[in-house]
């Protein structure tokens, strides 16, 4: 699957992808979020996600190995910053 997208974006995108990876994160616990709207937005969408990690006996876990991610599912192009829609992970661990 990851060799047909890299050729199918690279044919049909006409951009170099050879620089493109396959890689396997084992991320361990996390806690996770749907942000709707714009990026500007996210710390009142991670404020939720803070508490409810204080709630549930949660703290988190971001350091050197364990980071925090987002995940796109908007194109920002294409979407107006109201729609768009990103996944907030973060890592966390039990107190």
């Amino acid at each position: 699957d990851f060799e047909w997208a890299v050729e199918t974006a690279t044919k049909k995108k006409k951009i170099n992808c050879s620089s493109a990876e396959f890689v396997t994160i084992d991320e361990g616990l996390c806690v996770q979020i749907m942000h709707l709207g714009a990026f500007d937005d996210e710390p009142a969408t991670v404020a939720l996600m803070d508490a409810y990690l204080e709630q549930n006996g949660y703290v988190n876990d971001m350091n050197m190995g364990r980071l925090h991610h987002e995940i796109y599912l908007s194109d920002a192009r294409k979407v107006a910053p109201e729609k768009w829609k990103t996944v907030i992970r973060h890592p966390i661990k039990k107190l």
